[in-house]
């Protein structure tokens, strides 16, 4: 017990208390390069030079690798650059490159690391915005997440993701283990809770919480990772299967499935209270609930229709009705940020991930290779992520959300599965 906890109050300490500060110098007048919402946009050419000082290669190729994988820009090759990294900023050097937006760094290594950086609008010759950075020598990569994420505000106006977070199981020799990774796959952290069977991670809105359900002693039960207390809890437990948690957004009240009183129906439970009320109640089984980001509804899996289908229905439990028609097997759903896509596993011959309207419509299947399970999106709704086996061993993917850009963040001589996405 004593040595899980240390690792829990490692992992804390990495997550919380082990931040990266940033102080802005200046900033521009805000204006939006790319519209991220048009369907038409045009990828913006940026040159990221390698940033200056100890470790600047290795951060630079971060934020480069970062801002590369939203699909949004088109990087100018470094052996181009006639600009050397510490020279001003001069704007007829960038021009005949046909680079449009120049990111420059400084990197000095002293108790601690301070960068600062600066972000160029060539056509216009000004600087869009400079800011300073520190951190501990050790937080090279969340350091460099920032710089991506500063960068990508100031081009889009929309906040990144880099510094977000992914929960997922991994198992080695039976035993099954939680843990938490950067939203590349780097950072790994163990976060010291293992069991038997350990599945369905999920988080509450604000990221200080995640809801597991996990077999110990022959019993299932529910539990709640509280971080700021560094304590896991289990908040349920009876007899049957309780398992596939998710939190109201205002993190109160878990919404689970739990066959306590004969075949699975979902139920919701008060934080605060202990107050147990069930939702469902029908000669099929009802599992995974998925809780919308405003909470009005409730999206769940039922075979009440004969075959596992997606249905929804308000968070009163009322109103049920089904939203997947295609496929005999679809699982696992999931909303987007935003509420106005399902996210969800349907097998196909293999199971595959495809997204859909909460009203049934706009039906994509995102994925061929392999099977594909535990679809999550990110903060912003842009990618998802995913566990697949199309290695031959079950690992972790991330993809931008219309398909593209499938790519393994996770180890290959590591089984993982049952990704979720941090909410910030």
């Amino acid at each position: 017990m004593r040595s899980s906890v240390l690792r829990i109050f490692s992992f804390l300490f990495i997550l919380f208390l082990a931040g990266v500060a940033s102080f802005p110098l200046t900033t521009a007048v805000a204006k939006v390069y790319i519209d991220i919402t048009s369907p038409a946009f045009r990828r913006l050419p940026v040159a990221v030079q390698e940033f200056a000082g100890p470790m600047g290669k290795e951060m630079s190729e971060i934020v480069r690798d970062d801002l590369d994988f939203t699909g949004l820009f088109s990087q100018i090759d470094e052996r181009a650059h006639v600009e050397s990294p510490s020279q001003p900023f001069n704007p007829k050097n960038w021009t005949p490159l046909g680079a449009e937006i120049v990111v420059k760094g400084i990197v000095k290594e002293g108790k601690e690391l301070v960068v600062n950086v600066s972000c160029y609008d060539v056509f216009e010759g000004r600087e869009m915005f400079r800011k300073e950075y520190r951190a501990e020598r050790n937080l090279v990569r969340p350091l460099a997440h920032s710089i991506a994420n500063d960068v990508y505000f100031s081009i889009t106006g929309e906040q990144g993701i880099f510094r977000s977070r992914i929960a997922f199981v991994a198992e080695e020799k039976g035993e099954k283990r939680l843990l938490i990774a950067d939203w590349d796959g780097h950072r790994v952290t163990d976060t010291g809770l293992r069991a038997h069977i350990l599945i369905s991670p999920r988080w509450s809105q604000d990221g200080s919480k995640i809801v597991y359900a996990a077999e110990k002693n022959r019993q299932w039960g529910i539990y709640v990772l509280d971080f700021p207390n560094m304590k896991a809890e289990r908040v349920f437990a009876s007899q049957g299967t309780n398992i596939a948690a998710d939190f109201t957004p205002n993190g109160e009240q878990l919404i689970f499935s739990s066959s306590k009183e004969g075949t699975p129906d979902l139920y919701s439970l008060n934080l605060k209270t202990s107050v147990l009320k069930k939702m469902t109640s029908s000669y099929g089984i009802d599992v995974s609930p998925a809780v919308s980001p405003d909470g009005t509804l409730i999206a769940f899996v039922s075979d009440r229709g004969g075959t596992p289908q997606i249905y929804v229905m308000r968070s009163d439990g009322t109103d049920t009705r089904r939203v997947t028609f295609d496929g005999t097997y679809n699982t696992s759903p999931c909303w987007s940020p935003k509420g106005d896509k399902i996210a969800f596993s349907g097998r196909r011959g293999t199971n595959q991930i495809f997204i859909v309207n909460p009203d049934g419509s706009g039906l994509t299947q995102l994925t061929t290779e392999g099977n594909n399970e535990d679809p999550s999106f990110s903060p912003d709704g842009r990618y998802i992520v995913f566990s697949s086996d199309r290695d031959g061993r079950k690992g972790v993917y991330v993809m931008r959300a219309n398909g593209e850009n499938q790519k393994r963040i996770t180890p290959r001589n590591l089984k993982a599965y049952a990704p979720r996405w941090s909410p910030r």
